[in-house]
Order: C-alpha cells, then structure tokens, then sequence
C-alpha cells in the first residue's frame, strides 16, 4: 500500500478552511486506498496531549516547540525543526512519498528532509501567502517580505518532484512565471459530501430565537477578513431592505475585521434586520445554513480573490443554497452567472443590492438554480472524485508503485 506523509502548517483539532480541507484530503486518500498521516510545524498552536494524536480517525505527528526569536532566524529554526520531525518520522513508518501543502515553509521543510531521505516531494499550494497577508491585512505588497515570501515559493517550486494547486489562477500564475506547464496539476477546492450533501429543514425554534421572522435570509457563514468585503454587503442593506423590506442578514463567524463590522451594521439605518452571531461549533453550522436562502460571498477585487478559489460558495451549494458572489476570478471558477449563482460587481455596495434584490424578487427560479449548483458540486467538487486526480501525480513519481485503480 502506498504511504503518503502531508507535511502540514497545522491540522485538526484546530478548526479552520486548511484544516478541514486537509481533512477531506486525507479521509478521501484513505477511502481510496492509499496509507496516509500528517506532521505539523510549530505553529499548530493546538495542545497535544499525545503525538502521535489521533483526530477524527486520522493521524498527525507533531514537530514541537513554539517559533521565537529574530525574523528570519525564526523561520528557519521553524523549518528545521519540522524537516528533523519529517526524517524521524519518515525513518519509522517508511513514507512512499512527502506531500507538503502551503506555506513555503512547509515545502522547504520537505525539501529538506526528503533529500536526506531520498522520497520523492509534492508541494501543493493552496493560496500564494504573500498574497494573503496583503488580503489579511497583515502585509502589504511590495513590501521586502513581500518578496521575500514569493522567492521562498518559487524556490520550494522548483526544488518539487511535482507541484499542484487548487485552481486555474494559481496555476496560471505560476507558468507566468516560467515553471513548465507539465509539473502543475490542478486540485480544486471540493466538498465532503457526506458532511455537506444533507441539508437540515429550516430550524424554527433558531429562527425565532434570532428574530429573523419570515422573510427571505441573507447569510454570511465564514471569516471576517477585510478581503471578504463585509462592510460592502452591510452597506448594501439598506437599499435592499427598501425593495424586500422583510429582508434580514444573517453573519456568523468572526475574525479581525469584526469589531468594525458590528459597528457599521449598529450605525446602519436598517440596524435591526442585521444579526451577528459570532463563531459556532462546526458541528452546529448545519443549523445556521438551514436559516439562509441566499448565501453572499462580497469579496473584494485584488490579487489574492482573482487567483484563489474559495471552499464556502461549494460549501453553500451542497447544503441547497443559492450563491451570489462578487465578481473576481476565483469566484468565477465557481460560479456561472444565472446557472449556478448570481455574480455582482465587486466594491460596489449598489450592484452588490441590486443583485441581490433581483435575486429576492425573484423566488419562482429558487428550485431550479438549488438544483444545478448540487449537481455541479456532485459532478465537479466531491471530494470522494477529485482525491482521484492525485494518482497521475503520485504514480509519475513512484513508477513501480500499484496504484488505486482511477476508474475505482
């Protein structure tokens, strides 16, 4: 059987989108057939009370300590740490091949190990996070670390066996920057349908609780970065309850950018069709989608929402939502305007209502468009499908290998 060790910044029971995209990775290998743990770096902040530890029936190893000390100095003793880790490991249970996911430090980290070990090293990259920093607000573009991040990318790159990412843009962008078309594969973003694919009837007694009343819900179900556009989908509510005055929006989760967003929507004139709810257990966000009839996804227009596809939109569509998202490139990998959501224009809080007011009034096509968005999610992001592409991948490197059959 072939062994597959994930080389992780962190894992669960930390609860985040890489987190639970790991999971659906690694459930969906190991369904398939394939013999699969992960390790974490040092900024899996999570307690350990074992390492191994097990979590959800899956198996992660630890690179312990805690990253301190000068920049720089910090990120290296980070990926020594985590290549040292990788080696000890890798001595004991014999991986067949290392597959580090994003940031770079974990691919240098693999890199690393995996030439003192002579495996064979996968780097998949699900966002550039340069990038992410400028969209978090945590950097800004241009910047020496700026650059910096995206030299240590293209180094972890071209020291990988093979590379793959999580959409077109990404992959785009890279041959741009002249790696060879052929060392790229394409991963997208999908869903565990057997977490997503059975959505809850509508929770009253929540309803009333929340004071949502009757009227069509607008939700939000995520991360409260400025990136996502949130203060434009606020903005947007007051012309939206002009036309639907029963409209109310609904916004669960939290994140840096929510202190400001609650004050926006308690300065806001429609104030009191705006609900926050602050973060849920995962286990219960089932219950929060069975409020929602449209989910709103405003995310604003720059370099990180052109290239990276999001999990949430899928995430929506599974549980029989309808979809509106601003109209960036990683939505539009997703999203077909009229078929499986509704695009608006981004940063701007006028298109963003006139869509979505469109979309309200217009209730008669609901069944249909809930229908096409779940069978696109059946056909092109089940998890239990897509895992399948990674077998070209692994079987390039490891030609004497048996594989899962493909067509399993």
């Amino acid at each position: 059987m072939t062994r597959v060790l994930h080389v992780l910044d962190h894992s669960l029971p930390m609860h985040s989108g890489y987190t639970f995209r790991t999971r659906a990775i690694l459930k969906a290998q190991e369904a398939m057939g394939l013999e699969v743990r992960g390790v974490t770096g040092q900024r899996h902040t999570a307690p350990t009370p074992a390492d191994p530890e097990v979590v959800d029936g899956l198996t992660f190893y630890r690179a312990g300590g805690a990253p301190g000390g000068l920049p720089l100095v910090r990120e290296w003793a980070e990926v020594s740490a985590l290549a040292e880790r990788i080696v000890e490991l890798a001595r004991e249970w014999r991986p067949d091949v290392l597959h580090a996911h994003s940031p770079a430090l974990c691919g240098l980290a693999a890199l690393k190990a995996g030439r003192r070990l002579g495996i064979p090293v996968v780097y998949e990259i699900r966002a550039f996070w340069e990038d992410a920093a400028v969209g978090n607000g945590t950097g800004r573009e241009g910047s020496a670390k700026y650059w910096l991040t995206r030299v240590l990318e293209n180094d972890v790159v071209s020291g990988a066996h093979r590379v793959v990412t999580i959409c077109e843009g990404l992959r785009k962008d890279l041959i741009a920057r002249g790696f060879a078309p052929e060392k790229l594969s394409i991963m997208p973003n999908g869903v565990d349908l057997d977490l997503f694919g059975d959505p809850l009837p509508r929770d009253a007694a929540l309803a009333a609780e929340l004071e949502l009343g009757d009227g069509p819900v607008i939700g939000f179900l995520g991360s409260y970065y400025p990136y996502e556009g949130l203060d434009d989908l606020i903005a947007a509510m007051p012309a939206i309850v002009a036309r639907v005055p029963d409209a109310r929006l609904l916004m669960v989760g939290g994140g840096p950018a929510e202190a400001a967003l609650r004050a926006q929507a308690q300065g806001s004139p429609v104030a009191g069709a705006i609900r926050f709810v602050g973060r849920v257990p995962h286990h219960q966000v089932d219950r929060y989608y069975s409020l929602v009839d449209v989910v709103c996804y405003p995310r604003k227009a720059m370099r990180l929402t052109d290239l990276v596809t999001p999990l949430k939109p899928l995430e929506a569509m599974a549980q029989g939502k309808l979809v509106s998202a601003s109209d960036v490139g990683g939505h539009r990998e997703l999203v077909e305007h009229g078929s499986t959501g509704t695009l608006f224009p981004p940063d701007d809080p006028a298109g963003l209502a006139r869509a979505l007011a469109d979309l309200l009034a217009s209730s008669g096509g609901w069944v249909s468009r809930r229908e096409v968005a779940r069978a696109f999610v059946r056909e092109k992001h089940d998890w239990a499908r897509n895992v399948r592409r990674y077998l070209p991948v692994y079987q390039a490197l490891l030609p004497n290998h048996q594989m899962p059959s493909i067509a399993a």
